[in-house]
């Protein structure tokens, strides 16, 4: 098992809309498209109270590159990223790192 930590900037006065194509489209897709969903958050304290940052699980980084590749593709998805995006982007910036769990984390 692979985890994929990502943390994405939220334009200023988007938080909102990210929270809404996430809860309304991105979930939903994830979970069609084979992405195990660890958690969601939001920062409350730290450097900016603009960040969500989420964790996935896959079951090696040949799973994540097939799951991401239709997510991508997927129709629904591109439709509700341009209509969330109709008034500007949503995500100033995206940082993301594959993790691998140690043998004596809890979590495997």
């Amino acid at each position: 098992m692979i985890y994929e930590e990502r943390i994405y900037k939220i334009m200023p006065g988007r938080l909102p809309d990210i929270l809404n194509r996430f809860t309304n489209h991105a979930v939903s897709l994830f979970e069609k498209h084979g992405f195990q969903l660890v958690g969601f958050w939001q920062t409350v304290v730290g450097p900016s109270s603009h960040e969500l940052t989420y964790l996935l699980a896959f079951d090696d980084l040949n799973h994540r590159e097939r799951a991401w590749d239709a997510f991508m593709s997927d129709p629904a998805w591109i439709e509700a990223k341009a209509e969330s995006e109709r008034n500007g982007p949503l995500v100033a910036d995206v940082a993301n790192r594959i993790l691998k769990p140690t043998p004596f984390s809890p979590i495997q």
